[in-house]
């Protein structure tokens, strides 16, 4: 056989194999991308799967809301401070409380009056701020300290009282136009500290019983004191447990809004904030908190229940 006929077999040979593995090459990626296909083809199904469970469970989730929202009377229509995060405690509280009018019952539980004080507690929020709440459900840590605090003059206060300097000006300008009418409006406990509200708590628990003592005093982290913005007064002439009795009380109710200070536990409001009617402590919160609460009769608890969001 000559040397060119067999060069030609094995061209035709080798181009045979080059085909043959062209072939099997495109066999393996034609098997790989139906594999793909299936496999992708699958997931999709899936997916798709998921997606229709999802919608239906999120549409199962709305008629539920929407019936639960009907045995509500609908009242979220009404109102602007219906929490949608509280349904079922709104639906619980108006089982307990059959004879109460749908808007109380919303407002109660925003003021989380469902709960068990000091035991479902919540951070307070709004920190460094005139519209912080802090009470026997809204608690300050141990290491939370006020921005801007400052003593407060001696011509106003006891010695080494501070509150936060917008809170410290007010009561000052408060103090100083009570004077010019011969009256004594002096602070006599401002800012406590976290540690300084365990002794005073301890102290009182031990003298009268922790039952007693929680409708007037606040435990550590649940006291507003803490917050640099709450101030017990006197007149110099009689205790302090005494000063709903003096003139200077009077001229309180009359003014103490006009500079941003609310009487923090008023009278008949003992359920919304915890404590019995206390004459002598005051809370600052601004002019125009002051006056609305002022205005509507009610307690910081109410306003914070129906105008802030948490």
């Amino acid at each position: 056989m000559s040397t060119k006929k067999v060069y030609k077999i094995k061209k035709k040979n080798f181009i045979i194999f080059l085909l043959f593995i062209a072939l099997f090459i495109f066999g393996i990626i034609e098997i790989v991308f139906c594999i793909g296909k299936l496999i992708t083809t699958s997931n999709n199904k899936e997916e798709e799967k998921e997606i229709i469970v999802k919608e239906k469970k999120e549409k199962d989730k709305d008629i539920n809301k929407d019936k639960r929202l009907d045995e509500l009377e609908n009242i979220d229509k009404k109102i602007d401070y219906f929490n949608y995060d509280y349904i079922d405690r709104y639906i619980k509280y108006k089982e307990n409380n059959k004879n109460m009018n749908i808007e109380q019952i919303i407002k109660n539980v925003n003021m989380n009056l469902d709960k068990k004080q000091y035991e479902d507690k919540i951070p307070a929020k709004n920190l460094n701020k005139e519209t912080i709440l802090v009470n026997k459900y809204y608690y300050l840590d141990e290491n939370y300290v006020p921005n801007n605090l400052e003593k407060i003059n001696n011509q106003y206060a006891l010695d080494n009282m501070k509150l936060v300097k917008e809170a410290k000006e007010a009561f000052e300008k408060l103090s100083k136009d009570a004077s010019k009418e011969n009256l004594n409006i002096i602070a006599m406990s401002s800012y406590r500290s976290y540690s300084y509200q365990i002794d005073l708590y301890n102290r009182y628990a031990k003298s009268d019983g922790k039952e007693k003592a929680d409708t007037y005093s606040g435990r550590a982290g649940h006291s507003e004191h803490q917050t640099g913005l709450a101030v017990d007064v006197y007149n110099k002439k009689v205790p302090y447990t005494s000063f709903e009795n003096t003139k200077e009380y009077e001229w309180m109710m009359k003014n103490a809004y006009k500079y941003g200070f609310i009487l923090r536990f008023p009278k008949d409001k003992e359920e919304e904030t915890g404590y019995h009617f206390e004459s002598w402590h005051y809370r600052y919160v601004g002019i125009d908190i002051a006056t609305y609460i002022k205005e509507n009769n009610i307690s910081f608890e109410e306003y914070y229940a129906t105008k802030i969001k948490d």
